[in-house]
């Protein structure tokens, strides 16, 4: 990419390359925690929605609590990383990681949902602070030669994540223990009342283990060496502005398809275990098994993807998978039974590569705009927390017809799409 020789790294002096190894080490951990927190809401958004009796477009403010604080925490993020560093600031986001998760107990115990969402809230800002610290740190850590492998590497970490939640969840939080509205209504208020609280308490323990991990994580951190890497101009001071980088039309278009993608794996990830029972006609515990099977693809195609890329142009490998995703989402809602599973499963193998490639494409040659254009790729993850909703409210408009809500990443899709086949040119001046 043009940007790459912008700028230069600084290591501090007595570093060599084999110290970088344990931080590396250290930093991969992060990629597998904050992806644990992400796709336990796979499971979380069925249970709270059966614990607190919920409509769909209720349930998708799980995911709008986390991704608005993405959206709300992006700037503070960088402020926070250039004023204490890489160190305190990954401590920082782990210990407010840790707050949230600990939160799941007095909102279990007194049923509030509005509890759940402020720890979700709090969860989601201590995810983009390690999100905006250990992204590029492990780009930094070592070789630049080696910066693309690195990355990938480390993420490939966070689609891991996607199996391991999908099991914790279905094993842990999900139930097969559920009620109609008129069973519900016929039961003694005391009865009804006791399912609620029994139901809410099964996210207690996987939270409680979530939270103390990341307590002993951060207090592991406190006693590790992590070298302190700065980047400096090689030209000067950057010239680069917030606003200023949108004068690339690229990035512009990139920061949509990145609001539209990440929006569009909410969608599908939220809705997966509602849609594997009323598509497919599927037990939770069946659906629970899809949707490791799901995380699984999603990782492999991460691997299979990164592999792709040396014999295919990233926009052409993203039209492509993105052209498949459409016709995938066309099946999820029109299809039944089995085919209708696999489409969803498969969905998981097609997304895999679009997040880090929109967003190498839109950085790609913006040199000194680089780091605002990464902030604005960055705060366009807040599209995980509106298009959801839009996904819940066709729901709840269509008699709470799941499949009909995947047209909303269907169309999300050809947004993906446009910008593979044209919105990702660089135009020349």
């Amino acid at each position: 990419m043009n940007h790459s020789n912008q700028t230069e790294v600084v290591v501090e002096e007595g570093t060599s390359s084999k110290k970088f190894l344990v931080p590396f080490i250290f930093v991969v951990s992060l990629f597998f925690l904050w992806g644990m927190a992400h796709n336990l809401d796979s499971s979380l958004i069925p249970h709270l929605k059966k614990a607190c009796n919920l409509n769909f477009i209720e349930s998708m403010f799980i995911d709008f609590s986390i991704f608005f604080a993405y959206f709300i925490m992006a700037i503070p993020a960088g402020m926070i990383l250039k004023k204490w560093g890489y160190k305190k600031s990954m401590i920082a986001g782990l210990v407010a990681f840790a707050v949230g998760a600990f939160l799941f107990v007095p909102a279990a115990n007194s049923l509030s949902y509005i509890t759940f969402l402020t720890a979700l809230f709090i969860i989601g800002c201590g995810l983009t602070i390690l999100e905006t610290t250990a992204n590029p740190y492990a780009a930094v850590l070592g070789d630049p030669k080696k910066a693309t492998f690195r990355l990938n590497l480390a993420a490939s970490f966070n689609g891991l994540a996607a199996a391991v939640a999908a099991y914790i969840g279905t094993r842990f939080i999900l139930s097969d223990k559920s009620f109609t509205t008129e069973e519900l209504n016929a039961m003694p208020k005391s009865e009804s009342l006791a399912y609620f609280l029994e139901e809410a308490a099964s996210v207690k323990l996987p939270y409680i283990i979530l939270g103390s991990v990341l307590i002993i994580i951060a207090i592991i951190f406190c006693f590790i060496h992590f070298p302190e890497i700065k980047t400096k101009s090689i030209d000067g001071e950057a010239k680069g502005s917030f606003l200023g980088a949108l004068r690339h039309k690229h990035l512009k278009w990139a920061v949509v398809a990145q609001f539209f993608y990440v929006g569009a794996q909410v969608c599908v990830t939220s809705s997966f275990i509602f849609a594997m029972q009323q598509g497919a006609g599927f037990d939770k515990e069946t659906a629970g098994n899809y949707l490791i099977a799901y995380g699984v693809l999603f990782t492999v195609g991460r691997f299979v993807g990164t592999a792709l890329l040396r014999f295919i142009s990233p926009n052409k490998l993203l039209s492509t998978y993105s052209l498949i995703a459409i016709i995938l989402c066309l099946i999820a809602v029109f299809g039944k039974g089995d085919i209708m599973a696999y489409a969803l499963g498969g969905l998981g193998f097609f997304m895999s590569i679009m997040f880090p490639t929109i967003f190498g494409l839109g950085i790609d040659g913006i040199g000194d705009d680089t780091k605002p254009g990464s902030s604005w790729l960055i705060m366009s993850i807040v599209g995980g927390a509106v298009v959801p909703l839009a996904m819940g409210a066709l729901m709840d408009s269509n008699k709470e017809n799941v499949q009909i809500g995947y047209s909303i990443p269907l169309v999300c899709f050809l947004v993906i799409l446009y910008f593979g086949l044209k919105g990702y040119k660089i135009a020349h001046k």
